[in-house]
């Protein structure tokens, strides 16, 4: 059992130069300020990797390190230890071995927890560890998530120090109290709590929305939008000038569209956070972008191509020069796949530089700019100095007009690879696209490498997936024949999705790459569907061959897949 005259984390790390004194020095002042455990804080500050930490820890305590996915956990057992006390503690009970209770810990120094545990069920402890994500992930999953904003809409009593200021007088506040109310406590907790339990379900956005007499507050997951239990009216102008002060925006103003951002640390993920607000009738709306900052390391592997289109791709994007385009909708994942293209051919032999609107993610060794309206800084202007700056590879955020098309296509046929976005439809629509804003077809014919066209569709519950049969007429609608060996999969629905079946969402592509035979219908303006014809014929894969695909493979509901496709 842990005694407390074992060394403290802080040491062991020091002894074995894991860390240096000033880096301990740091992390200790950070855990001053916010109370947090040091192993999360060292893993927070980046010094660590969680699962560093915990083999680390297990290693030089002599404590097995356990992985709770792979453990079957007594039921009976885990109810001698009270709920409360298991998530206070972060510590689970899951087996008995010979009168000892084994105990599962995230802080193996933590006594009084172990202590506690001892005196409520009587039993000696032997204690395992398993990491803090696992552990919340088992107790979540146990009893239920809790609701971090539901909780803290609890404790919030008409007797909290909020003050309700009626909107049409609202442009009369002084800044000075804005900022007051903004600081309250209730406030800054709720604020912190809802970006938390934002980022924790995966939501890509936070809406907060005024009404006559409500603020209504929903979270965009996999696409949809979701409400959540809402604060009272009164907390509305607090929460919003929370947010503002937050994003270093003017709390005063209140009658103009307004942009900020900043970033967070959470569970030991750095996230970014672009906030917009715009005045309505009954206050501000504001939406909040969430940019996991995970998804920049995703690299050509990850971003759910079919083996034969990322051999292809692969093949394109290490050329030295070349044009290549990502098209769909807003929203259909395009930046994200451009991101994950140049983190699989950056490197220190390159010079990678790109001109956006905005930023959503850093990479390193990439130059990064953002497109500034008010400064002159367009897309042209930028891409236009940007090739005074020896580029090797250049990423232009979109193509929305001829200027910025003619020099991008002119700096792919003078040396440079081109990576960009396009709105349209499909993969050979884009070409036609090129022309009509007014290039000429051999020029977009000499300097178009590939495009990738695609759609960001939910994938099936892994926890509720299960099989089943499409009608006949869908299928027939489909051109698919019945087979014994195709099965379609669905979720039912389960606590993990929230009852949708479905979670976290894939993207379904198709790549049109331009060889000889496409050059020469592009320079003849043909049109798309001749184009799409005859890359067929030379091993094109459409949209739906891929979602088809995918649906067989139970990755993807093939209604939800078609339907997402044609919509678009």
């Amino acid at each position: 059992m842990v005694t407390k005259s074992l060394m403290t984390l802080g040491e062991i790390l020091l002894a074995t130069k894991k860390i240096t004194q000033e880096q301990l020095d740091k992390a200790l002042l950070e855990q001053k300020n916010t109370g947090k455990k040091l192993g999360k804080t060292l893993i927070e500050m980046g010094l660590l990797q969680e699962e560093e930490v915990f083999k680390f820890l297990a290693l030089h305590l002599h404590i097995p390190l356990i992985d709770l996915s792979n453990i079957e956990v007594d039921q009976n057992v885990i109810k001698l230890v009270p709920e409360k006390i298991i998530r206070k503690y972060q510590v689970l009970p899951i087996f008995m071995k010979s009168n000892v209770l084994i105990l599962a810990v995230v802080d193996p120094l933590d006594v009084d927890a172990i202590d506690d545990v001892s005196f409520i069920t009587r039993y000696e402890i032997e204690p395992v560890l398993c990491t803090e994500t696992a552990m919340r992930e088992f107790i979540d999953q146990f009893y239920g998530k809790v609701d971090l904003v539901e909780e803290t809409l609890k404790g919030i009593t008409d007797e909290e120090s909020f003050e309700y200021i009626e909107d049409e007088e609202n442009d009369d506040i002084e800044e000075n109290k804005l900022r007051d109310i903004a600081l309250d406590t209730p406030v800054i907790r709720y604020v912190n709590n809802l970006i938390i339990q934002a980022i924790r379900e995966a939501a890509s956005d936070i809406h907060i929305e005024p009404e006559e007499k409500n603020l209504r507050v929903r979270f965009r997951i996999d696409g949809l939008l979701h409400e959540i239990p809402s604060p009272p009216k009164r907390m509305q102008l607090p929460i919003i000038s929370r947010i503002k002060i937050m994003s270093k925006m003017d709390i005063a103003n209140m009658r103009i569209p307004q942009d900020g951002r900043f970033e967070v640390k959470i569970d030991g993920k750095d996230v970014g956070l672009r906030i917009s607000t715009f005045p309505t009738f009954f206050g501000e709306n504001v939406v909040i972008r969430i940019l996991d900052k995970t998804v920049s390391n995703y690299g050509i592997d990850g971003i759910g191509l079919p083996p034969d289109d990322q051999k292809r791709l692969e093949n394109i994007i290490r050329k030295r020069y070349g044009f290549l385009l990502a098209t769909g909708p807003t929203g259909s994942g395009k930046t994200t796949t451009l991101y994950a293209l140049l983190k699989s051919i950056n490197s220190i032999e390159k010079n990678i530089i790109t001109i956006e609107d905005p930023v959503e993610y850093t990479l390193d060794l990439i130059r990064q700019s953002q497109v500034n309206s008010k400064a002159g800084l367009s897309f042209g202007t930028g891409l236009r100095a940007i090739l005074r700056q020896d580029p090797d590879l250049i990423m232009v955020g979109e193509i929305r007009d001829k200027e910025t098309s003619s020099i991008a296509i002119e700096s792919a046929l003078t040396g440079h690879m081109v990576f960009s976005t396009l709105h349209t439809n499909d993969a050979a629509s884009a070409v036609t696209r090129l022309i009509e804003i007014g290039n000429e077809p051999y020029l977009v014919a000499s300097s178009l490498s590939a495009v990738i066209a695609q759609r960001l569709v939910r994938t099936i519950c892994e926890k509720c997936k299960e099989p089943y049969t499409p009608s006949a007429e869908f299928l027939e609608e489909l051109e698919i024949v019945p087979q014994k060996n195709i099965i379609f999969y669905q979720g039912k629905g389960c606590d993990n999705c929230k009852q949708t079946g479905f979670k976290g969402r894939t993207a379904i592509s198709e790549i049109l790459i331009v060889d000889k035979e496409i050059r020469e219908l592009i320079i003849k303006k043909a049109s798309s569907d001749k184009i799409i014809q005859v890359a067929q014929e030379t091993g094109m894969r459409m949209m739906k061959e891929n979602a088809v695909a995918k649906a067989t493979e139970g990755i993807v509901e093939i209604n939800e897949a078609m339907s997402v496709i044609k919509t678009n």
